[in-house]
């Protein structure tokens, strides 16, 4: 297939892009992508749909170029979506949860294809890798972002600064990205390659990002704790439900059964908790 592959394991689709050096969004991948989001849609087998890129300098650069300048510009305005915005609006109303883990640099096309994700996730730069990259380039072209980017993006960041964004087609690195809500979080790269991961534990399956200190539950005996869905973590009943050191039958409460502390006030009015 063309620059683009998917892998589906265990309710898990993996649509991973491939198309060297710079991963360019061509005519044939962007159909083969559009193709395999179309199938996906409709896979009941399918729970999670994770898109990355085999090349960790680049998501994907942006839409061929070359072939945009051969799109007609004497046609009179659409009155219904295109190709692209179907396969973004796909992409964005599947019942699945979709999500993009960003390492390289993605523009264009490419962004806009990311932002139609439910949840996006950046690599943060370091001294020796830039991290994820993120731009709109077009306006620099004499063009505007077609795929959708004028209306996505000033949904997650704002209308100032995605007119920033677009208008001056400055690169924004995954930390501002982060704190603009470009992204859901920057994170580092700490033992793993890849930024999201899928372990399995409990009932089921769960996702959670990697990178970050898992909390560490105070379940009794040697029950296996799993990382619970978005981040939370629980014993090993897979209910969420964290015990104190003595279980019920030592005399211990469970923390849903404890009553709750009593309330007092310090001399400045604010409220304090009694310890006990």
């Amino acid at each position: 297939m063309a620059g683009v592959r998917v892998d589906k394991a265990d309710g898990i689709a993996r649509i991973v892009f491939d198309n060297p050096p710079i991963n360019l969004f061509t005519v044939e991948e962007f159909a083969a992508t559009a193709r395999i989001i179309a199938e996906l849609s409709v896979d009941d087998e399918v729970r999670v749909v994770i898109l990355s890129s085999a090349n960790p300098d680049f998501f994907i650069a942006h839409f061929d170029v070359e072939a945009i300048l051969t799109f007609p510009t004497d046609q009179p305005p659409a009155t219904s979506l295109n190709a692209y915005h179907v396969m973004c609006e796909q992409l964005r109303t599947m019942p699945k949860a979709t999500i993009a883990v960003i390492e390289g640099r993605v523009g264009g096309g490419g962004s806009e294809l990311a932002l139609s994700c439910d949840m996006r996730f950046a690599l943060k730069s370091s001294k020796k890798n830039p991290g994820a990259v993120f731009n709109q380039p077009e306006v620099g072209l004499g063009i505007l972002p077609g795929g959708s980017g004028t209306q996505r993006l000033p949904r997650l960041i704002g209308r100032s600064r995605a007119l920033e964004a677009i208008l001056g087609c400055d690169d924004v690195d995954a930390e501002l990205a982060e704190q603009w809500g470009w992204v859901n979080r920057a994170l580092p790269r700490k033992g793993s390659h890849r930024v999201v991961s899928v372990s399995r534990g409990g009932r089921g399956q769960s996702i959670g990002a990697e990178g970050r200190k898992r909390r560490r539950s105070r379940s009794v005996g040697r029950g296996k704790r799993v990382l619970g869905k978005f981040g939370r973590t629980g014993n090993s009943g897979g209910d969420g439900e964290v015990s104190t050191r003595r279980g019920p039958d030592q005399g211990g409460r469970t923390r849903s059964q404890r009553p709750p502390r009593p309330l007092i006030r310090n001399r400045r009015n604010s409220p304090t908790l009694l310890r006990r």
